[in-house]
């Protein structure tokens, strides 16, 4: 894309999305946001942003081109931080230049290294691990590993979202990078005969088909959990939730597969300095503990404790595979989804 074709878009998209809060260019009191993280778990964080610091939020919401649009805006992009999830995308948009390094010394000090870039352009800001959630009537097992669900017993009794969403293409990435392509196709090969259906949905409609008898073990993400018990505009989901209990795979072995939201400073951010103390403060324990009593998402920063909830369900022990290698093996990762037809189900 030539420079000009960059500035008439930026231009264009800045007029189409005049009336949708879009962010607006350097000022220094203000940092401008695009988010594919939903308004109601960012706004309780940037409102006590905007009052500790002054420092006016502005924010693009969106489910997801938001990359692609830094891209095409280029150097006239008013974004400052993006936020999203995945360490797919984080990952990708340093690949594709869209970064620049985060400076606030608070980045070094609070995250550990296998949750941040190496050179500082992305970083993790909450986790979420890929678990199991069992039917509390027809599943007696209190500890499982990924292998076990391997096994004949579990024939006809697993469920799970598309192989191809990016929940799963990190769970089985992180599989090849810490055990080897073949070993992950065997597993994969075997987690597929083992469907009771072929996969569909979302996290929450696995553990909707367990009450319904459908299935008796989802891999889904922990949040989840919190979110169908709280969920008021959906009564049902809460029956849906009180109708399983949360495994941890590998809580004693290697430990469980997590992913993680996070973001990343524009490489072209007008307000660097702002963007920088936003970052700062996302790591906060103030921040951390909004992460995860709003979403029941697990802290990036060890001092801060998850929410009471979510320490109900047990207690997580990350794998150890450095997320930069997950993001490697995606590619990977989905060309196998693809070669086994694991999305057509059970072929046994």
């Amino acid at each position: 894309m030539t420079k000009t074709t960059r500035l008439a878009f930026a231009l264009l998209s800045s007029t189409l999305l005049a009336g949708l809060s879009t962010p607006s260019f350097a000022q220094s009191g203000e940092v401008n946001i695009y988010s594919y993280r939903e308004q109601g778990l960012l706004q309780p964080l940037l409102d006590k942003f905007t009052a500790e610091t002054g420092i006016e939020a502005k924010v693009l919401y969106a489910g997801d081109g938001l990359l692609e649009r830094v891209a095409a805006e280029g150097e006239l992009s008013p974004a400052d931080v993006v936020l999203t999830v995945d360490i797919g995308n984080l990952v990708g948009a340093e690949e594709q230049g869209l970064t620049q390094p985060i400076t606030t010394p608070v980045l070094a000090e609070r995250v550990p290294e296998a949750f941040r870039d190496d050179d500082a352009n992305w970083t993790a800001l909450s986790l979420r691990a890929r678990v199991f959630y069992v039917s509390k009537d027809r599943v007696e097992d209190t500890a499982l590993t990924y292998e076990d669900i391997t096994g004949p017993e579990w024939k006809g009794r697993l469920c799970t979202r598309p192989g191809d969403h990016a929940y799963n293409i990190g769970l089985i990435a992180q599989r090849i990078a810490a055990h080897g392509l073949d070993n992950t196709r065997e597993w994969l090969t075997k987690v597929r005969d083992n469907l009771a259906y072929a996969p569909s949905g979302g996290d929450r409609e696995g553990v909707k088909n367990i009450l319904a008898g459908t299935c008796d073990l989802s891999i889904t993400n922990t949040y989840y959990m919190g979110v169908m018990l709280n969920n008021q505009a959906e009564p049902e989901q809460k029956d849906w939730a009180n109708s399983a209990r949360i495994i941890y795979p590998d809580a004693e072995g290697e430990g469980t597969q997590v992913n993680v939201a996070g973001g990343f400073i524009a490489k072209h951010a007008p307000n660097a300095e702002n963007a920088n103390a936003l970052i700062a403060f996302l790591l906060s324990d103030d921040a951390q503990q909004i992460y995860a009593d709003t979403n029941y998402e697990f802290p990036v920063v060890a001092s801060v404790a998850p929410s009471e909830l979510t320490l109900s369900w047990g207690a997580l022990k990350p794998v150890a595979t450095p997320l930069v290698e997950v993001a490697a093996n995606r590619a990977a990762a989905a060309a196998l989804v693809d070669e086994l037809k694991f999305n057509e189900g059970a072929q046994n």
